[in-house]
């Protein structure tokens, strides 16, 4: 068999996004693209900021000797200042371009922490629900993904990750604004998750980070704020991306920035630098670290997914589904009617919605719904929810 027992059994664990796709691909030349209402993907549509257009055109045209030859391999400093001070408007303290590394995506910034801190057997906390790459990243370097479920509106349950800490955690990750559920934790649950952490620390005479997986950052809806991790605790990383805010998630722009008070840092940032190297990186992408650094003040339009929010939620409230209102990002993670969230997933496909099941997401009876689409896809939605619910009530 050319593939390992670990990776066949990894494409099974990561197949329902994956199964969705090629479902939608089949119902589209089946029944006409029009006629099929694709949640699945969380492939932002928005277009980037006009201001992109004019930065990478001046950017592409510049010839200078030497402009795509090999740069630092944390990027160039120059970038990260410009990055650094956006940062510290966002984090409330100064952060310097020493504190941070330009990276391949967030995907690439997780898995170069990763690489730098776990030993074999440590273990890292997510919090259901998750990103469904978050286990494969930490199994990459040999770490162990210790799963822990947020409350029923999704906010941090410190009792249940108080109890999940032990001797191995070495990190626990948070996503805020959350895919797939657009939960954004509170600065006062972050706080307490930061004293806990220290207390826990102090316990065990280890040292246990809160990586920070943050690019929806800035898709927020309803006057919401998302609080200063820094500010919550000292032991903490920042890995975001320009795949959202900007809508570039082909690129693989991303960044890191480690707490500039954290103890050893230098030591750490040597070894982020150094496995941003070893594991092929090498260094992110020249051309996009240029073009990102003129649009640290750039976002794309938030009201297109705000309008398209507000549809989506109207939609499944007109048709009796339960769900928490999402904060930010362009997800909503309704509770699925029934206890089997795959028959309802199953359900919703004869009618030619599709959906990923929470199950996905290390949250069974949950789906996840992205709204991330045209708004005629869906308004146009709206009476195949209502069907799908009349046949729940019908079981």
């Amino acid at each position: 068999m050319p593939v390992s027992d670990k990776m066949r059994m990894f494409a099974e664990k990561s197949s329902w996004i994956r199964k969705m796709f090629e479902e939608g691909a089949r119902m589209k030349a089946k029944y006409g693209a029009e006629n099929v209402f694709d949640f699945s993907l969380g492939n932002p549509d928005a277009p980037p900021p006009k201001a992109y257009e004019t930065v990478i055109r001046e950017i592409i045209e510049d010839t200078s000797p030497g402009v795509h030859s090999y740069m630092p391999n944390g990027g160039y400093p120059w970038v990260r200042e410009a990055i650094a001070q956006r940062m510290s408007v966002e984090q409330e303290m100064p952060i310097s371009n020493g504190d941070m590394l330009m990276t391949c995506g967030a995907a690439g910034g997780l898995n170069i922490v990763m690489k730098a801190i776990l030993n074999p057997g440590d273990e890292v906390i997510i919090l259901a629900p998750y990103f469904v790459e978050y286990g494969f990243y930490i199994d990459n370097h040999g770490g162990v993904a210790k799963v822990v479920s947020t409350d029923k509106e999704f906010n941090l349950d410190l009792k249940a990750i108080e109890a999940a800490i032990s001797e191995k955690t070495r990190a626990i990750i948070i996503n805020s604004p959350n895919n797939p559920c657009g939960q954004v934790y509170s600065e006062k649950a972050l706080i307490e998750l930061g004293q806990l952490l220290e207390t826990m620390e102090s316990k065990y005479s280890s040292m246990i980070f809160m990586l920070s997986d943050e690019p929806y950052r800035k898709i927020i809806y309803d006057n919401y704020t998302v609080p200063s991790i820094f500010k919550a605790y000292t032991n903490s990383i920042v890995v975001s991306s320009y795949s959202k805010d900007l809508s570039l998630p082909g690129e693989r722009i991303g960044y890191l920035a480690v707490h500039p008070k954290m103890q050893d840092k230098a030591q750490l940032l040597d070894a982020l630098t150094l496995a941003n190297r070893i594991l092929g990186f090498v260094n992110a992408p020249a051309l996009m670290q240029r073009v990102v650094a003129e649009l640290q003040d750039e976002v794309v339009d938030i009201n297109l997914y705000a309008r398209r929010k507000e549809l989506m939620c109207g939609i499944l409230k007109d048709a009796g589904i339960e769900f928490t209102e999402p904060k930010g990002a362009f997800y909503v993670f309704p509770k699925s009617p029934i206890a089997d969230d795959v028959k309802f997933v199953a359900m919703l496909q004869e009618e030619r919605i599709l959906a990923v099941p929470g199950v996905g997401f290390g949250s069974p009876g949950y789906l996840r719904i992205a709204f991330c689409v045209p708004e005629e896809v869906i308004i146009n939605s709206a009476d195949s929810f209502k069907r799908v619910m009349a046949k729940v009530a019908a079981l």
